[in-house]
């Protein structure tokens, strides 16, 4: 990382397709908030599963949908993928998952086949039940769409707006592993390791939350590194300073396109200083990378800096990712 242009960095993050897809977010949310006077559920400023009090626990219910472009040029990648993002949004809220169910459409024999086998393939991996969905078999190989949705359960939910000022942002990934999709920049960390590998990596995540150690994180999305911390960042109502240079990184990827990969394991943690060397330690004896990449400020912006210079990536006075902003109530 020695030859870090930060301009250019912020150039490329403020225009990644898999940021800039977020904005819609925002309008959506806002309609549909009148109807969470209905049950229990906790308040939700972005995070990556809602949250509903069931006895002395916490139900995680989260969904998740893959890109058409994904599904008509990987359909097998595409059902694998399904599974995987779903049940990293409950690992990365601290929880554990209990089922999944699917919405599939596709009207192509082979197209449909594949897309079941990924899904197989992913449930075996990481040993959740594919439990029921809806299927149908109208639509063309060009319009494809798959979404799944998935149940869990967390004793102490690690939230998406509870980053503090004063945090350190700890960022987990596991560099053992090679590039993943043609149709997305991706990381495949999951290939080669088998279930129970796949598990000891992800139960540090409820570890570290009935520990207490933390109670804020969210895994990196499509929108990238960056994009996902900003993000994180913007839901607690904070700003952040990030260390590029201390970012994870394998040798055998740019750092541009490492900055914008979709990660099959990757999360950012805020971590109280008193407690970031266990979590540190618990993330390297299970064979993660995990650095202390940055602190979470009482500012409005998120700011790279290298050894020589720093610049604002965002600034929440005027900008907005997905527009998603917890405030602390008087």
């Amino acid at each position: 990382m020695s030859d870090i242009d930060l301009d250019r960095i912020i150039a490329s993050i403020r225009n990644y397709t898999g940021l800039v897809r977020k904005k819609p977010i925002k309008a959506v949310v806002e309609k549909l908030y009148a109807t969470h006077k209905y049950g229990d559920a906790l308040a939700n400023f972005g995070d990556d599963a809602a949250v509903i009090p069931f006895n002395d626990e916490f139900l995680l219910f989260a969904t998740d949908g893959m890109m058409t472009g994904l599904i008509i040029n990987e359909p097998y990648a595409a059902g694998k993928a399904s599974v995987m993002v779903t049940v990293n949004d409950i690992y990365s809220m601290g929880g554990r998952p209990l089922g999944m169910v699917n919405v599939l459409a596709s009207g192509d024999e082979k197209q449909r086949a594949l897309i079941v086998a990924g899904i197989e393939k992913g449930c075996h991996k990481l040993k959740v039940p594919m439990l029921g969905g809806h299927l149908h078999p109208d639509p063309t190989i060009l319009t494809p769409s798959l979404s799944v949705a998935i149940l869990g359960k967390a004793k102490k939910p690690l939230r998406s707006h509870l980053a503090q000022k004063g945090d350190d942002l700890i960022l987990a990934m596991d560099l053992n592993g090679t590039r993943g999709c043609k149709s997305v920049v991706s990381w495949d960390a999951n290939s080669g390791k088998t279930p129970e590998q796949l598990l000891y990596r992800l139960e540090t995540l409820p570890m570290i939350a009935e520990q207490g150690w933390s109670c804020a994180a969210k895994d990196i999305s499509n929108a990238g590194i960056l994009g996902t911390i900003s993000i994180f960042l913007e839901n607690s109502g904070k700003g952040g300073i990030i260390h590029v240079s201390a970012i994870p990184c394998p040798d055998e990827i740019d750092l541009m396109d490492w900055l914008c990969c979709f990660q099959s394991f990757g999360f950012i943690l805020a971590v109280r200083p008193e407690n970031s060397k266990k979590v540190l330690t618990l993330f390297s004896k299970r064979n993660i990378d995990a650095k202390i990449i940055g602190k979470v400020t009482d500012t409005d912006r998120v700011v790279l800096d290298d050894a020589h210079t720093s610049r604002v990536l965002f600034d929440f006075n005027i900008d907005e990712i997905t527009g998603i902003r917890y405030k602390t109530q008087p």
